[in-house]
């Protein structure tokens, strides 16, 4: 299982994993007044069924542009993405958000918790709509949030916060888990704890899961690295041996 660069490509040789995501030519430009902004430059990418993958790289450097594409928020200029049977850059706005709704749980740096709510009945919102999911109580107890179900946000710490926006990221089973800077407003003992929570759905429930950072401590826990710059991807490198979140230092 080798990635090798061909032509500015990156092709996988004799690999038979199950692909969830194919990326082929992604480029974004947003046109800002008489300016035209290169967020993504061709980028061709993979992400495979149970993976924990990161997305490392400045800021600017298109992280959250292709995080964005990949979840359905935005679509490409060029290029083609699919996610299993659905092309994404041909779906209407109403199957986007279908995908959303039923296949991807999205994790952002703010929390967004509805602060008149409770832990479960933030975690409920998700649970209303989706096809088959778990129960706010089965959701937070995974993020070890069982004894806090019934607090507020405001009573909460912002690394507890954070894993009740996981809990009520995963509350729907997505078979994607994409997360932007999930730990940038933590200091390192709650973002340890959060990534703990992302690591632990990435095992147990075999959610294919993708966190851009710029921290590249957070690298080590990851299955694959896929460093990117100026809207490129610059390399891939695999981790032999990863380490858990609680040996990481940042």
């Amino acid at each position: 299982m080798t990635e090798t660069r061909n032509e500015d490509v990156y092709v996988l040789a004799d690999d038979s994993r199950e692909a969830v995501f194919i990326a082929e030519g992604i480029t974004k430009v947003y046109h800002m007044g008489e300016v035209d902004v290169h967020a993504l430059r061709g980028v061709d990418l993979q992400l495979y069924k149970g993976e924990f993958v990161v997305l490392l790289g400045p800021s600017g450097s298109g992280k959250s542009t292709l995080l964005n594409i990949l979840g359905g928020l935005d679509v490409p200029t060029a290029g083609s993405v699919r996610y299993r049977d659905h092309d994404l850059t041909e779906a209407t706005e109403a199957e986007l958000t279908e995908y959303r709704r039923h296949h991807v749980g999205f994790i952002f740096q703010f929390y967004n918790l509805i602060p008149s709510l409770t832990a479960r009945e933030n975690v409920a919102l998700v649970t209303e709509i989706a096809l088959d999911p778990m129960t706010p109580e089965e959701a937070l107890k995974l993020v070890d949030l069982g004894d806090r179900m019934d607090h507020f946000p405001s009573q909460l710490s912002g690394g507890q916060q954070q894993r009740v926006a996981v809990a009520r990221a995963v509350a729907k089973r997505p078979e994607v888990l994409l997360c932007d800077e999930p730990t940038g407003a933590l200091d390192i003992t709650t973002g340890v704890k959060v990534l703990e929570a992302i690591e632990r759905v990435n095992r147990e429930l075999g959610t294919t899961t993708a966190v851009i950072t710029h921290n590249a401590a957070i690298a080590a826990m990851a299955d694959r690295v896929i460093h990117i710059a100026d809207g490129r991807i610059a390399r891939i490198d695999h981790n032999t041996q990863k380490k858990k979140p609680t040996e990481l230092e940042w």
